[in-house]
This record gives structure tokens, C-alpha cells and sequence, in this order.
């Protein structure tokens, strides 16, 4: 159980890139019986592409223990992933990628590295607002059997009205 902040800033889209280029960056809080780092930062790059109904998102991720047993490894690289379809216009399914590879310059041994795959359900709720579910599965022994999340996500704008 936890709490996380993930602010997210988004090159415009009246840059025409030929992929969406954004930076999102959380901060999280687990309580020490479900992990031994409580507070943590993570730093996620993330470069994605709509085709139609089909959604593309690469996350080359960092991430760091603040406090907690891990604290003193610095930065770990965290990739992730994610292909989705748009069954209808406000229903995706897809499939998302999370891993843990281990500290910066020195990866962990393979059954040491974290490696999850989630079946997930995305929901349009509107212009502002996004929902996404899921159910993780733990492919090494080091990661977490089974994991259930859920995402509510909210769309701020900074434009002031101005697009």
C-alpha cells in the first residue's frame, strides 16, 4: 500500500513530431510492509505513437530508493512498455512491460532482475480524465508474484486556455 505523485510535461503537439516525446517524474510513498524502500523518485522518459487503433509507449526509466535498505544504490535502470488495441473509441486492452535490470553500470545477475507483465484495461473518461487497470505477473523469482494496479489519471492545463 502507497501513495505516488507522477507529474507529467508533454512536448506540444504543434511541434509535429513523428512520436510523442514526454517526462514524467514520481515520487512515491510504500509502507515498510510492503517494501523495503518507503519513499522513492523515479525519473521516466516516454516516447510513444498512435497508429489508429493501436497505441506504441517505450520507458527507459530511472529509478532510486530515497530511504529505505536501497537507498545507497543510487539510480537502477527500469524499463518498461506498453502495446495496446482501441477495441472501442474509450476501450483499449493491451499488454504492459515493467522490468528492473539493476543499478546504473552494474546489472544484477538475471534471477535477480525484476520482470513483470501486466494484461491491462485502459478507459477514455473524457478529455481530463484517464483510468487504467491491471494484473501483473512476476516472470523471475526475485519479482512479485502477482500485483493488481490501478491508475486514475488527471489532465491539467498549463496553457491557460491558450492552444
Amino acid at each position: 500500500m502507497g501513495d505516488h505523485i507522477r507529474p507529467r510535461v508533454r512536448a506540444p503537439e504543434h511541434w509535429h513530431l513523428p512520436v510523442g516525446l514526454s517526462l514524467s517524474t514520481e515520487i512515491g510513498y510504500q509502507r515498510r510492509s510492503f517494501s523495503v524502500d518507503t519513499w522513492t523518485l523515479e525519473l521516466r522518459p516516454i516516447i510513444d505513437k498512435q497508429w489508429g487503433p493501436w497505441y506504441v509507449s517505450i520507458n527507459p526509466a530511472l529509478e532510486r530508493a530515497i530511504t529505505g535498505e536501497n537507498s545507497n544504490k543510487g539510480f537502477e535502470f527500469s524499463p518498461a512498455a506498453k502495446v495496446s488495441y482501441g477495441v472501442t473509441s474509450k476501450v483499449a486492452i493491451g499488454l504492459e512491460y515493467y522490468g528492473s535490470l539493476g543499478p546504473l553500470g552494474h546489472f544484477d545477475r538475471s534471477r535477480d532482475q525484476q520482470h513483470q507483465l501486466f494484461p491491462v484495461l485502459d478507459l477514455d473518461l473524457g478529455p481530463r480524465w484517464e483510468f487504467n487497470a491491471g494484473v501483473g505477473f512476476g516472470l523471475t523469482p526475485s519479482t512479485d508474484r502477482l500485483i493488481v494496479q490501478m491508475i486514475l489519471g488527471y489532465r491539467f492545463d498549463w496553457s491557460g486556455g491558450h492552444k
